[in-house]
């Protein structure tokens, strides 16, 4: 006689081997590095953090000039524009720029640059 288990249990199950999946998660930036875990506030399977176009990245005399469009990240649905004073970037670790937006699309949490940016 099979014996049933609970369905809690069964998805409790489930969850956990999610979770602890060595798949693409929401700190993972795609190309051999991590997000730092203070910058993103994804859900696991989607974050806040994207690569972003260098084209949409200026250095200007007093910060980064970034300007985003629908498209450039998945959080984007209108443009955006941001200044990240120089000295408030963290390096990249891949040598792409890439931003992480959080509590909205109008706000750069975090700001990664490639070495040598400025």
């Amino acid at each position: 006689m099979l014996r049933r288990r609970p369905v809690p249990t069964v998805a409790a199950i489930f969850v956990a081997g999610f979770l602890c999946s060595p798949g693409v998660n929401a700190h993972d930036a795609g190309t051999g590095w991590y997000y730092p875990p203070s910058c993103c506030d994804g859900n696991g399977a989607i974050g806040d953090c994207q690569m972003i176009p260098a084209d949409s990245v200026t250095e200007a005399p007093d910060g980064f000039a970034v300007v985003l469009f629908p498209g450039d990240h998945h959080l984007v649905t209108r443009k955006q524009s941001f200044r990240i004073p120089y000295g408030s970037e963290i390096r990249s670790g891949d040598g792409n720029y890439h931003i992480c937006l959080y509590p909205t699309q109008a706000t750069a949490f975090c700001f990664f640059a490639p070495p040598g940016s400025v």
